[in-house]
């Protein structure tokens, strides 16, 4: 009786000490699960303020910060902004060419309408006034007609394609028809503009 006795209290002692170890285990192992959920939150925290940059950012209060103003003072509309960005390129204004092109095959529409009137300076500078102004001319009236079929024009194209068309079209008609009416011996004769002449210069 007394050997049992005397080994009932071992036992006992015993089975609270693996009582006590296995719970301090899964206290362990909740509390390294805990941690690796805090660190996977602060992770994807950090993740979603990165993504979202500076501009996500907002000051205390809710007030919005530097890095927001410019899009704050943009209109809604997509006309007339109150801050320039860059420049825009005009309608048909990319290559005529390929890339792999050089730059004076890619830029052919230009060249060939600066070249004429370039040409045609050298003429009237040579005394040849009528010849001239009508290459002028008519190298203007070539560009709004590169203008119209091209779809790409490179810098040929200034504003949009109707603008360009105006602008070319009409500075060539003018130069043209006034290089054939230059006097002596005109080419044409309009009786009106004799009579605007009349009335505003005489």
């Amino acid at each position: 009786m007394t050997a049992e006795a005397s080994e009932d209290p071992a036992g006992g002692q015993t089975g609270q000490t693996a009582q006590a170890a296995q719970t301090a285990q899964a206290a362990a192992e909740d509390s390294a699960a805990s941690a690796t959920r805090d660190s996977a939150a602060k992770d994807s925290a950090t993740e979603d303020s990165a993504a979202k940059g500076p501009a996500g950012a907002q000051a205390p209060g809710g007030k919005p910060t530097v890095a927001e103003l410019p899009g704050l003072l943009l209109r809604k509309s997509r006309r007339f902004p109150l801050i320039t960005r860059d420049t825009a390129r005009p309608q048909g204004g990319g290559r005529a060419a390929p890339g792999s092109a050089p730059a004076t095959a890619r830029q052919w529409p230009f060249l060939a309408v600066v070249g004429g009137v370039a040409l045609g300076l050298l003429i009237v500078a040579m005394d040849g006034f009528r010849l001239g102004t009508a290459l002028i001319g008519l190298s203007l009236l070539a560009g709004a007609g590169l203008r119209w079929a091209l779809p790409e024009v490179g810098m040929l194209a200034v504003r949009s394609r109707f603008t360009d068309l105006l602008t070319y079209g009409g500075l060539g008609a003018v130069i043209l028809l006034l290089s054939l009416m230059v006097q002596p011996n005109p080419w044409i004769k309009l009786p009106f503009l004799q009579d605007v002449v009349h009335f505003t210069v005489r």
